[in-house]
């Protein structure tokens, strides 16, 4: 693929840092195994007072997104960059559907890993039985599967089903998150994946099962609720972000073009 010369002259620079920031993103997930060839997606909304998101071209695998290459587009999917590719029609309507009702929400990622399917494909969904899942469990909501979604008006559900929540489990899916900036959204999935894989891991041992008790399964979600605040001492993506950059630049600063 042809390295596009940077746009960065072109935009502002409030753009140009969440598309940096975007673009790392696509690459951490590739990093990290949780790509689908070009079924999924990551978003971010661009700052200004449009309503306007930054989407992947479809065609690129995530280990070619660069801050440049990103597709901007407006709530009525028209495309508002120069490019020489579409965007994912089912991505726009799940990204469109979340920044239309959520606009305090910078970024929205979503994956179709084998632990985050597999685990939305169980009817009672993500289990409390690890520390993990009730960090994940104190944020998420579940939206029903209604087949590939590109109905528009899936996007009014989506958006009642995640409501205040960060993380939401597509039934029969993946999993989405969303975060005020880009880091935020990239560790809720990250904590969201880690429980799903620890979940398929018990559930494959046939060991059986020490429950948490309720009532210590309703203090750490409590618990977590605030340490993951502003006000508690890991609020999400705000040390893991820098540290997972600099692990990027290390093995490959292209994102950045």
């Amino acid at each position: 693929m042809p390295q596009p010369r940077t746009i960065e002259p072109a935009v502002s620079a409030e753009e140009w840092s969440i598309r940096v920031d975007l673009a790392a993103a696509f690459r951490l997930v590739h990093h990290f195994g949780w790509s689908d060839l070009l079924a999924t997606h990551l978003s971010a909304r661009v700052p200004g007072p449009h309503d306007q998101f930054l989407i992947n071209p479809f065609g690129l695998l995530f280990e070619e997104i660069t801050a440049s290459n990103l597709v901007k587009v407006d709530m009525d999917g028209n495309i508002l960059s120069e490019t020489d590719y579409e965007i994912n029609p089912a991505g726009f309507t799940i990204h469109s559907a979340v920044h239309m009702a959520r606009p305090e929400v910078a970024c929205v990622i979503h994956t179709h890993t084998p632990a985050g399917t597999g685990v939305a494909s169980q009817l009672k969904g993500l289990l409390p039985i690890t520390q993990h899942a009730l960090a994940v469990i104190a944020q998420t909501g579940y939206h029903d599967y209604e087949g590939i979604a590109t109905d528009l008006g899936e996007r009014e559900r989506i958006a009642h089903d995640l409501t205040g929540n960060t993380v939401l489990i597509l039934r029969n899916h993946g999993l989405l998150t969303v975060g005020r900036t880009v880091g935020e959204a990239f560790m809720w999935m990250y904590r969201a994946e880690r429980a799903c894989r620890m979940q398929l891991a018990f559930q494959q041992s046939g060991a059986e099962l020490n429950p948490i008790p309720e009532d210590v399964q309703r203090t750490t979600i409590e618990r977590n609720r605030f340490n993951n605040s502003d006000a508690g001492y890991r609020p999400i993506g705000k040390r893991e972000w820098p540290a997972l950059l600099r692990m990027l630049d290390r093995l490959d600063d292209g994102y950045k073009s």
